[in-house]
């Protein structure tokens, strides 16, 4: 065949500038002409990974093989049972840095992989059609990734269909949830053993589907996960969430929650290949010698730590630092705790920290993290001026349960703009987050005295928050300044 190729050809490459070779004629090229591998080494930069943005413009983090090798073998030892018949449903960006460990984890044991998207994740996606299955339910895998909103979204999809249905369905989930509830708290009155079985069968069993009805565990990171999302997710699921913590600059390494670690709150104790260190920051108040737990500042160092900031040495110099051992530091921003069984819980973060008129403390990203649980908030942006002695806060609503309150309750609106410029909608939406706020024990002046509710949903394409749907607070300042300024101005 390939003599016949050669003379059909040739007359062909004699009368052009192209020449056709064929494929016996590559091999013999490559068997008479050997060239020595070029692998490369464990201090090559593999990637070039940009942080996210949520705190100022993004950053190119020079990432070398040593570094996500180091993770990706340290998580290996943390998920149990990695095998060949686990199924991983991908669909956060691969330029998320939880994600990039996530798939050459499942590389590495030989899983299946497959792919989807936020936006048809599951039946009731905003972008599947009706009658069509969502990206769960087609690939059922028992391996996945989630960011903190992804699973807040679930938990409100259950909740609202649930509430939706009413009558005795309702009845029998509030009932088995308070009983597992109970169980996974320590009760011994809580719902054990045969009960649980039937509760599964009962209730529980048709919302697993939801995700495919196989997950068996889920590796959560990105931002702090709310305790109430964690136990909804535990219970309903039956998936218990491996809770991380990590930064593209630590190559996702830090601390990972064990497997059968019920407790919330914690990202559990560090991963082998890191080592974590407090240091004071005293303008916060935050001291290693602190009872009855040492807090600081949280430092990161290992194998997993990256060699810096591409391009900007100033920077690296600022958060990068190198110890007489050898051993490379990342200094964090993040503020953390240590409980005496080892792990790490975080409480707060340098940056989101804004001190009051009167010198009172807020930390904005805690108190987002109370009030995001109102059902009729679908994001929230807290906002402090150190000139003044309150905070006031951006509410996005969440349009499906605003207008199943205004259904209810007789409202009349043009659209859903109209319908959140409406006192009555803001009274009702601000009394739900005093309702979140006492929940949550907040201070008087940690909780918004005032908000703008917002129609318009904050989306990665419209620049306000992060592919991995964290805000970016300096960019949604600016775009919502004179708002903020008429919060500020009205009486």
């Amino acid at each position: 065949m390939d003599e016949e190729f050669q003379s059909d050809t040739s007359l062909f490459s004699l009368s052009n500038s192209w020449t056709i070779t064929s494929f016996s004629d590559v091999a013999r090229l490559g068997r008479e002409n050997p060239v020595d591998p070029d692998l490369p080494l464990a201090a090559d930069i593999a990637v070039i990974m940009y942080t996210s943005g949520s705190t100022g413009l993004p950053k190119g983090v020079m990432m070398t093989h040593r570094n996500v090798l180091a993770t990706v073998s340290a998580v290996m030892t943390i998920v149990p049972r990695l095998g060949s018949e686990d199924v991983y449903l991908a669909y956060l960006p691969l330029a998320h840095i939880l994600e990039l460990i996530a798939e050459n984890l499942i590389a590495a044991v030989g899983c299946s992989i497959g792919y989807g998207s936020p936006l048809t994740l599951t039946d009731a996606s905003n972008k599947i059609k009706r009658g069509t299955k969502g990206d769960a339910s087609m690939l059922r895998p028992t391996l996945m990734a989630a960011v903190p909103a992804i699973l807040d979204r679930v938990r409100d999809g259950v909740r609202k269909k649930v509430d939706s249905t009413g009558g005795l369905a309702k009845t029998l989930f509030d009932l088995a949830y308070s009983r597992r509830l109970s169980a996974i708290n320590g009760s011994w009155f809580g719902a054990w053993g045969l009960e649980r079985l039937l509760w599964n069968f009962l209730v529980f069993r048709k919302i697993r589907e939801i995700l495919g009805g196989r997950i068996r565990f889920i590796l959560c990171g990105g931002a702090p996960l709310s305790a109430e999302t964690q136990r909804f997710i535990n219970i309903c699921l039956g998936a218990p969430i491996g809770q991380g913590y990590g930064l593209t600059e630590t190559c996702a390494g830090g601390t990972f929650s064990e497997y059968d670690d019920t407790s919330v709150g914690r990202v559990g104790p560090p991963l082998p290949c890191s080592f974590i260190k407090l240091v004071d920051w005293p303008e916060g108040g935050y001291l290693v010698s602190n009872s009855p737990m040492p807090r600081g500042e949280i430092v990161v160092g290992g194998p997993n730590v990256t060699l810096g900031y591409f391009k900007n040495e100033e920077k690296t110099k600022e958060v990068y630092k190198v110890d007489e051992k050898g051993m490379r530091w990342f200094y964090t921003g993040d503020i953390g705790q240590f409980h005496a069984d080892g792990c790490l819980e975080i409480i707060d973060r340098k940056k989101d920290i804004v001190k009051l008129q009167h010198g009172e403390y807020v930390s904005l990203g805690k108190v987002e993290a109370a009030l995001i649980i109102s059902p009729y908030v679908d994001n929230i942006m807290l906002y402090a001026d150190s000139f003044r002695s309150y905070c006031v806060a951006l509410v996005v609503a969440s349009q499906a349960a605003v207008k199943e309150w205004a259904s209810n309750n007789g409202i009349e609106y043009s659209d859903f703009s109209d319908l959140c410029q409406k006192e009555e909608t803001v009274k009702e939406v601000y009394a739900s987050l005093l309702k979140a706020a006492k929940g949550a024990r907040l201070e008087k002046f940690e909780t918004p005295a005032k908000i703008k509710l917002l129609s318009e949903a904050w989306t990665p394409e419209s620049g306000l928050v992060t592919a991995a749907l964290k805000i970016k607070r300096e960019v949604v300042r600016k775009t919502f300044s004179d708002e903020l300024a008429k919060l500020y101005s009205s009486s």
